[in-house]
């Protein structure tokens, strides 16, 4: 009876700790994201410093996360 009592305190206690740890890490982009004419986003990707969007015309933005404006643009094929 003991041992359950304490696997079921462990348990929990781990499960409190992950969310913790986890509620800490939410990503953080700007109000407001101006893409060139005619772009629309297609997905969003975050790094330490920067942001980058994927458009449906086949480019990658990177963007400074500070500023907002637009660092690199690279072209797919």
């Amino acid at each position: 009876m003991l041992l359950t009592a304490v696997m079921i305190g462990g348990v929990l206690i781990t499960f409190a700790l992950i969310v913790i740890r986890l509620s800490d890490r939410t990503p953080t982009l700007p109000n407001d994201i101006t893409l060139p004419n005619g772009a629309s986003a297609q997905a969003v990707t975050i790094g330490s410093n920067w942001y980058a969007v994927v458009t449906d015309d086949n480019r990658i933005l990177i963007f400074d996360k500070t500023t907002g404006k637009l660092r690199q643009s690279v072209s797919l094929e």
